[in-house]
């Protein structure tokens, strides 16, 4: 149970979606009673197929962590609903749209969102013109349902943009380096964790570099914290530029980044801490000269977690900082 409320607390869009499940479960439920009481078994079936498929995609999203094509699947066919139900119960079904229209700017994005919304309020309302008297009593209440329809939508696409911005603002300062803009330490712990359990299970090869930027105190104090700074971030981008899209960058503290490489034999480890060596001596430079790395790393093998891990790691980098830095030291283990 507590998983659980920690994966929904983590993952808002998650959140969302099951939230939809149970409102879905809980208030279209005694509307399908309801409605096969009552002997309207055509809107009866569709509610009960928007409940069975909230609850697969509901399902869905929790065994692969995908919320994005569950979310696009629940807004089409709640839109498609949503224009069902209006179609054969007329003016009791237009009330749905307004919880369609916060419906949808929740589950996909804002434009998505609004396009979902505006093609099933064109097709109501082409359907109530064409068919006087079935949708709308008058061409005053279609025109008065687009309006406010659409001026609910715009209200909630504004709504949605900025939540969602808001929400990738606060993940951005929660897993990146503020400076450099690589992965910080929390990032850092975090991705580690999940190398251990895909090794642990699937027998992944991971390799991790830590490196370590050469006498860089000499550049703060011989030319102040401003030109520090851009040795980091151009040292920070160098590396980048020297690595798989799939390899990921950590600033640790300081002058210390973390380098994971998935997929990746000890071959592969060493022949990339030496690019990454030779790259920054060619490229990073100062006044004074070329800042150098010194760079230790292992191959993930029976190691109990990332902590013995990351200290493998460090301890071949001290090795290089021993030998007179600007080098790196590879462990033979794994």
């Amino acid at each position: 149970m507590q998983s659980i409320l920690i994966r929904l607390k983590e993952d808002f869009q998650l959140s969302i979606i099951t939230l939809v499940g149970l409102c879905s479960l809980i208030g279209i439920t005694p509307y399908i009673v309801f409605r096969l009481l009552e002997g309207n078994l055509w809107v009866g079936l569709v509610d009960a197929f928007l409940v069975v498929s909230t609850g697969l995609a509901v399902l869905y999203a929790w065994r692969t962590g995908d919320t994005i094509r569950p979310g696009q699947f629940l807004a089409l066919i709640y839109s498609a609903g949503a224009v069902l139900v209006s179609i054969k119960l007329g003016v009791n079904g237009l009330f749905w749209f307004y919880t369609l229209i916060l419906f949808n700017f929740f589950v996909v994005p804002p434009l998505q969102s609004a396009v979902a919304t505006v093609a099933s309020l064109i097709v109501v309302c082409t359907y109530g013109y064409l068919n006087p008297g079935l949708v709308f009593e008058s061409h005053y209440q279609m025109t008065s349902f687009a309006v406010t329809c659409l001026i609910a939508s715009l209200f909630a696409s504004v709504f949605a943009y900025r939540g969602r911005r808001q929400r990738e603002q606060l993940i951005e300062l929660a897993t990146l380096d503020p400076l450099t803009r690589a992965g910080n330490r929390r990032a850092m712990d975090a991705e580690l964790d999940i190398a251990m359990a895909d090794y642990q299970r699937h027998k992944t090869a991971y390799g991790l570099l830590v490196l370590d930027l050469d006498l860089f105190k000499e550049v703060n104090d011989a030319h102040g914290h401003k030109a520090g700074d851009h040795v980091l971030t151009e040292f920070t981008r160098i590396v980048k530029l020297s690595c798989r899209q799939s390899d990921r960058l950590f600033r640790m503290g300081g002058e210390e980044f973390v380098l994971l490489l998935p997929m990746v034999d000890r071959t592969g480890l060493e022949q990339a801490a030496s690019h990454i060596r030779g790259t920054v001596a060619e490229q990073l430079q100062t006044p004074d000269g070329p800042v150098t790395v010194s760079i230790g790393g292992c191959m993930l093998h029976q190691h109990g977690n990332s902590d013995e891990w990351l200290h493998e790691a460090d301890q071949c980098l001290y090795k290089a900082k021993e030998l007179g830095r600007n080098r790196y030291i590879i462990s033979p283990k794994g």
